[in-house]
C-alpha cells in the first residue's frame, strides 16, 4: 500500500484518486478549487473522507499546501492539473525538495513531454497517446467500408 498525493482534482485526477483508494492505497488530493471535491464524492456510496481519502484546498506551488496535503509522507506524487507549467514545476519540487520516490506528471505538449522525459521525469502525455491511436486507426482498414 502506498501513500499517493494527487494534485489536480479534475476528471483525470479525481478518477485516479477514486481508483487508487478503492485499490487500497492511502490517497490525498490537493486542489485550489473547493468545488472540485464534488468529483470525489460523485457516484460513491460514502463521502470521500468517510472512505478514507484526504482533500486539501490550496495552491500546489505553495510549500504549506503541499505539506498539509501530506507530501512529506508521499510514496507517489501525481501532477494532474490543467497546466503543463504547473505540473512540471510541482513535479520537480516533489522530486528535488521532498525526495518523493515516484513522481508522475501529465504534460499535454508532446515536445515538452519528450524533453522532460529525457531529463528523467516520468511523463504521461495524453496528446501523444491520442496522436498514436489516431495514426493506428487510420493505418488499418475501417469497419464501415
Amino acid at each position: 500500500m502506498s501513500f499517493i498525493l494527487i494534485v489536480g482534482c479534475g476528471r483525470t485526477g479525481s478518477a485516479i484518486a477514486r481508483d487508487m483508494l478503492a485499490a487500497g492505497h492511502e490517497v490525498s488530493v490537493l486542489d485550489d478549487d473547493p468545488l472540485s471535491h464534488d468529483r470525489l464524492d460523485a457516484g460513491q456510496e460514502s463521502s470521500w473522507e468517510d472512505a478514507g481519502g484526504r482533500f486539501t484546498i490550496g495552491k500546489a506551488i505553495e510549500r504549506e499546501a503541499l505539506v498539509e496535503a501530506g507530501i512529506e509522507q508521499a510514496d507517489v506524487f501525481i501532477a494532474s492539473t490543467n497546466g503543463d507549467n504547473t505540473n512540471l514545476t510541482i513535479s520537480q519540487i516533489a522530486s528535488q525538495m521532498f525526495s518523493v520516490d515516484r513522481v508522475i506528471a501529465r504534460v499535454m505538449d508532446p515536445a515538452r513531454a519528450d524533453w522532460y522525459r529525457s531529463q528523467g521525469l516520468e511523463i504521461i502525455c495524453p496528446t501523444q497517446f491520442a496522436i498514436e491511436r489516431f495514426e493506428e486507426t487510420l493505418a488499418s482498414p475501417g469497419a464501415a467500408g
